[in-house]
């Protein structure tokens, strides 16, 4: 009920861009028709009303259109700062391949935090998106890359059955430099665990932002621009 909820959510969200448009446009040609004095008495402070609290709001949604646009532009233009190769990724040390994954995630606007080590409850690092969804994440790092050891079922086993008991997590997710067994893949799909081998953590690191990458993981309602105009 809830993911049905959030569906219909981000249906309305998304298309209240262009609503707002609309209803600006018409607010627009009534308070025209009021200053031009088309409209009779009994309607002009109706059409103040209503007028004002409209184009309030349109001039704050295209603000917003702005900063986004700036901030998107600016990580467009900034590739050396958000992006990261699998050969750096292979000769980091485990406790540094956490601290990789939790840098990419606040690259992609989450408040992220490493929490790995004893007692960590099968979670390396722990984020929180715009939406405020709770990501937990286990990092699998393998010296090898590819030539490592595969992650296995029990792994996918251990992050499940902790995600949401413990940490409270809309989102599970294992991240490794290196691969998977053919067990562990289909098993996470069926217990709704997210994994990210080698070649997705290749499209990650270059600059995509994870989302893009993962099923079912629609994006945030919420933008890191706005988060930042807030903040100010």
């Amino acid at each position: 009920m809830r993911h049905v909820r959030m569906v219909v959510w981000r249906a309305v969200y998304r298309g209240s861009g262009w609503c707002l448009v609309s209803l600006t446009v018409c607010v627009l040609g009534l308070l025209a028709g009021r200053w031009t004095g088309w409209w009779p008495s009994p309607y002009s402070v109706a059409v103040d009303l209503a007028g004002v609290p409209v184009l309030l709001t349109y001039a704050v949604w295209m603000q917003q259109r702005v900063d986004r646009d700036k901030w998107n532009g600016a990580r467009r233009d900034s590739p050396r700062r958000l992006e990261t190769s699998l050969d750096d990724l292979d000769g980091l040390g485990h406790e540094e391949f956490e601290f990789a994954v939790r840098d990419l995630l606040r690259r992609d606007g989450l408040e992220a935090e490493r929490v790995g080590g004893a007692n960590d409850d099968a979670c390396d690092v722990r984020a929180v998106d715009l939406d405020r969804r709770i990501w937990a994440v286990q990092c699998k790092h393998r010296r090898d890359g590819i030539r490592g050891d595969a992650v296995d079922v029990r792994v996918v086993r251990e992050l499940k059955g902790t995600a949401g008991d413990v940490h409270k997590a809309t989102f599970a997710l294992i991240v490794t430099n290196g691969k998977f067994t053919s067990k562990a893949v289909p098993q996470a799909r069926m217990l709704g665990v997210h994994v990210v081998g080698r070649d997705l953590l290749a499209q990650w690191a270059s600059g995509r932002p994870l989302w893009e990458l993962l099923e079912h993981v629609p994006p945030p309602l919420r933008h890191p621009a706005d988060r930042r105009r807030v903040a100010a």
